[in-house]
């Protein structure tokens, strides 16, 4: 995540519909929005009168997010500095969830969400489904995304270069250029993991979550083996203390 030119490639889509859709079907009122980046979901939570707290690793995008909106509680740091029993709803948007490599850092994150709702709360978040294969399409585009750079209004080109899987993990480069000059302003190292349907339920199972549904592209329809995108929905027992 670049936070330079992350909201200007990524624009309101179904999926942004979808959370906040699924947030009012939760009857929820505090939310923890966790790995928020620049807030670009973030606000519009805010906007449609939730109280938000959100916290993200990455200082510069937490930067741009409190420009947006000083009223949201904005966190540098991750899932151990959610509060304990205080929050209604967790979220994770974005395939946040896709970041945390290794078995023992996603279980904790589960673990770190599960701690911090109330009992009754939930936890929801989306990641892409493996067998879907989205990197297959992501390689055939060669083409630049276009955006601006907002202190001088110079055009940008971000320009994407794939290496593939190094075991479970696929590696790929994001680089920003100056269209005009093609001066490289920013070139980074992107990480994911892609877990199955049934890897993250188990995991969500273990932290002690029940009522687990599993969406398919941003319906309110049970995800398949066809699915690109599922978001998970598990809710904390009433009766946890």
């Amino acid at each position: 995540m670049i936070p330079l030119v992350y909201d200007q490639i990524n624009r309101w889509g179904k999926d942004d519909d979808f959370f906040l859709a699924l947030l009012k079907k939760a009857d929820v009122e505090h939310v923890a929005d966790l790995g928020c980046g620049t807030g670009r979901l973030t606000t519009h939570f805010a906007e449609a009168g939730y109280r938000l707290t959100a916290i993200d690793p990455h200082e510069e995008a937490i930067e741009y997010a409190r420009s947006k909106d000083r009223s949201i509680l904005w966190i540098v740091g991750d899932s151990s500095q959610l509060q304990p029993n205080h929050f209604d709803a967790v979220v994770m948007t974005a395939n946040v969830a896709q970041v945390f490599l290794t078995d023992c850092s996603w279980q904790r994150v589960v673990s770190d969400a599960y701690a911090a709702l109330k009992p009754g709360g939930h936890f929801m978040f989306d990641a892409r489904n493996p067998t879907a294969k989205a990197w297959e399409q992501w390689e055939k585009d060669l083409t630049p995304d276009i955006a601006t750079d907002p202190s001088s209004g110079e055009p940008l080109e971000i320009w994407t270069e794939y290496e593939g899987f190094r075991g479970d993990v696929y590696v790929f480069y994001e680089t920003v250029k100056h269209a005009r000059t093609g001066e490289t302003l920013i070139h980074q190292k992107m990480e994911l993991i892609f877990r199955t349907q049934e890897q993250i339920h188990e995991s969500l199972a273990l932290a002690g979550f029940s009522q687990i549904q599993a969406y398919g592209d941003w319906e309110f329809r049970p995800a398949t083996e066809k699915s690109n995108s599922v978001v998970f929905h598990g809710i904390k027992s009433s009766r946890s203390v």
